[in-house]
């Protein structure tokens, strides 16, 4: 009955030390999506100034669907919205 025991108990050990491990990654990942919106979001709010202060008309609109687009894909995304941008205005 010990050895049972102590068996059960290294597994529930082993499944909480995995469990903590997931948690930490998720955690991680939402921690670094949202920089990346909030950094995106901003960049694109400078790169707008810029572009009025140079009178060209490229803008990207910041909404929810283009800071989502910088979240998940980070620079690609950004570099992603303005190419959509200068291939409307060809």
């Amino acid at each position: 009955m010990n050895k049972e025991i102590g068996v059960i108990a290294i597994v529930v050990i082993c499944l909480l030390v995995l469990c903590v491990g997931l948690l930490k990654k998720r955690a991680e990942f939402l921690f670094t999506f949202l920089v990346r919106m909030v950094v995106g979001g901003i960049a694109i709010f400078f790169t707008n100034k810029f572009f009025a202060s140079q009178e060209i008309d490229l803008m990207v609109g910041i909404n929810p669907i283009s800071i989502l687009t910088v979240g998940i894909l980070g620079t690609g995304g950004f570099a992603l919205l303005y190419g959509i941008m200068i291939y409307r205005l060809l």
